[in-house]
């Protein structure tokens, strides 16, 4: 089964991505990049913050999911980059490859296709 952690903006998830909701429909409906995991028994155990511009602390914090989840026996086995880091991120080069290089298990680089072309139509 796999355990996704998804890592999104910090500054986008406290302001502007209300609740990160975006990203959990799309993994519950298996739609974006979380299609991938259709008819699967995949689980969402998290969404982190990257800890704001430009990115420092996303390897402390990694880290820190790893100690917090290990009483739980709990640890991702997929990393999901959200919409917000992939798409608008100015460090986003170098989010990535500081993730890819310290997370130990796949990174994939998106989460859900909803992304609205005019915010003030319909």
């Amino acid at each position: 089964m796999e355990k996704i952690l998804i890592v999104g903006c910090k500054r986008t998830m406290d302001s502007v991505c209300i609740a990160c909701s975006r990203c959990m429909i799309a993994f519950n409906r298996r739609e974006g990049e979380f299609a991938r995991y259709k008819g699967t028994d995949a689980q969402l155990i998290g969404i982190l913050g990257c800890g704001d511009c430009p990115g420092a602390a996303i390897v402390p914090r990694l880290a820190q999911i790893k100690l917090w989840n290990a009483p739980m026996g709990e640890r991702p086995t997929m990393v999901h980059v959200a919409a917000c880091l992939v798409d608008h991120c100015p460090h986003r080069e170098t989010l990535l490859a500081k993730i890819k290089a310290k997370a130990g298990i796949p990174v994939v680089e998106g989460t859900h296709p909803y992304k609205p072309e005019n915010i003030f139509a319909g």
